[in-house]
């Protein structure tokens, strides 16, 4: 099958959660300076979620440019992935509006988790329908973020019980350490059209 579908139909879905995350954003009822100063963690935990999600965006990009066919399985891969990330908006409110307490901090981490693993089980049926030489294959190599990422996430749910600060700081370590550009599939790319 063709992917062209798989991929708009993404892009709609990602689009539609970033809006949903947005308008969350209400405006303070007051007209003082001052006043924006109580939206502040719901206004952080947007940017944060954002940025979470242009990752993903950008990641999924890539990883359909070096995928020529999709299957049923790979479809279905993705759709858990477009689950998990639809969650977001959810998850992203209820710690913004709750100033970082520690079960809507967990939960988020436990939202965060699981888009990760989707994305993982994504990447797997793909190379597996594409094979051990295939583009993809090739570019993760051994995919170090990608095994970090969930370590860092499984140590950030239990933290958030304990200092839902430091849990916090572990979620923006990990988006800070994938908003660094991965150009792996790009260079694998790049290789392959020159030879």
């Amino acid at each position: 099958m063709e992917k062209n579908r798989l991929e708009a139909f993404s892009d709609g879905v990602i689009a539609i959660i970033i809006t949903i995350m947005v308008l969350e954003l209400r405006p303070p009822s007051g007209v003082q300076l001052d006043q924006l100063q109580e939206l502040l963690p719901v206004f952080l935990s947007y940017v944060l979620s954002f940025i979470y999600v242009g990752i993903y965006w950008n990641n999924h990009h890539h990883l359909f440019q070096s995928t020529a066919k999709v299957t049923g399985g790979i479809l279905w891969a993705n759709l858990h992935l477009l689950f998990w990330l639809s969650l977001f908006p959810f998850a992203t409110a209820w710690v913004g509006e709750n100033h970082l307490a520690p079960v809507p901090t967990a939960v988020y981490g436990g939202v965060l988790l699981m888009a990760a693993v989707a994305y993982y089980i994504l990447q797997r049926a793909i190379i597996v329908q594409q094979g051990a030489g295939s583009i993809l294959a090739a570019a993760v190599g051994k995919d170090c973020k990608g095994k970090l990422s969930p370590v860092f996430y499984l140590a950030a749910i239990p933290l958030a019980f304990v200092s839902p600060w430091l849990s916090t700081g572990l979620y923006v370590f990990v988006a800070l350490m994938w908003l660094v550009p991965d150009r792996r599939i790009e260079r694998v790319l790049e290789r392959r059209e020159k030879n």
